[in-house]
């Protein structure tokens, strides 16, 4: 049976070739790969998972305080049942926190990158929450230093297009399913918006990518792995080389559905000004450009807020 591989990123110093060819060929073929090897605490990833975790067993009042009305969720709090997968009829069966990249305020992408808010409630949410943020942020630079070499591009071409970009750390808490009845799933089937996903602390049940033959495919971690998948923007710039793959968070089955499910994913977006073009090293006589119209990352990003019912 096919699996989404692990590849340790240490080998991107000690076997760099080889491990860029693995990397690329998990992405082309699952537009998924486990990374392990890189680096960052356990003791940190659990001390952010216990601030998420108490932020979100506060009292649904306190927890409303914290949602920023019209600003689709950029930043702070989500209530339960808002965001529903494109196509889908019902809302996922979750509700979020927005952390977002600190920048100074007379930046020029402040108007589009608004201040982080923090729960006074919870102590250390800041800290760790954005430390993981940072950590994660650093991480998935490094995986686009892989993925830029495997086709044919200078290992620091993302630098400059990432290094203000508009990425999100979002903590989910998926509360527990109380009835066997509903037709809502906790994440419906959806592609990422994004440059790459990184999602840290993916042991419990439920992730499943679909196959290009159409089978679902449960992914679960073990150790210190994180799960890093391609998101559309990627996947649009390269001419779908690396392919953006639909993935969902299935209802586990009886008591396990009684228990929460919490889960970590770090949206890494390019700089809201990047133009996502498609690059002439993915267009070739068998792969001709599919997008010929320039869109902004930020623009692209507005659009499928709206089709996700976020904004």
């Amino acid at each position: 049976m096919k699996h989404v591989p692990t590849l340790d990123i240490r080998r991107y110093d000690s076997d760099r070739d080889a491990f860029v060819a693995e990397l690329g060929a998990a992405y082309r073929e699952f537009g998924f790969c486990c990374i392990s090897g890189h680096g960052i605490p356990k003791a940190d990833i659990d001390a952010a998972y216990r601030a998420f975790q108490a932020f979100f067993a506060l009292p649904d009042a306190v927890k409303r305080s914290y949602h920023q009305a019209g600003t689709g969720g950029a930043r702070g709090y989500t209530p339960f049942g808002v965001e529903t997968a494109k196509d889908s009829k019902y809302a996922d069966l979750k509700e979020f926190w927005h952390i977002g990249r600190e920048i100074p305020r007379d930046s020029k992408y402040a108007a589009v990158m608004p201040p982080n808010v923090w729960p006074n409630e919870v102590e250390g949410f800041r800290e760790h929450g954005y430390g993981l943020y940072q950590a994660l942020d650093a991480l998935g630079t490094r995986v686009l230093r892989a993925l830029a070499l495997h086709i044919g591009l200078a290992e620091d071409f993302f630098a400059d297009k990432t290094r203000f970009g508009n990425s999100i750390l979002r903590p989910i808490h998926y509360p527990p399913i109380t009835t066997d009845d509903i037709p809502n799933v906790r994440a419906g089937a959806h592609e990422d918006i994004n440059f790459i996903t990184l999602l840290v602390g993916a042991s419990a049940a439920g992730l499943e990518v679909l196959t290009r033959e159409g089978q679902w495919l449960p992914i679960t971690t073990e150790g210190d792995a994180i799960v890093v998948n391609i998101g559309d923007m990627l996947q649009r710039l390269t001419n779908h080389v690396y392919p953006s793959t639909t993935h969902r968070v299935t209802n586990p089955q009886g008591e396990q559905a009684r228990q929460p499910r919490y889960s970590v994913p770090f949206f890494l977006h390019p700089n809201p000004d990047v133009v996502l073009d498609v690059l002439p090293s993915c267009i070739s006589a068998e792969n001709p450009s599919r997008y010929p119209t320039s869109i902004t990352s930020h623009e692209y990003l507005l659009e499928r807020l709206r089709e996700i019912k976020l904004i």
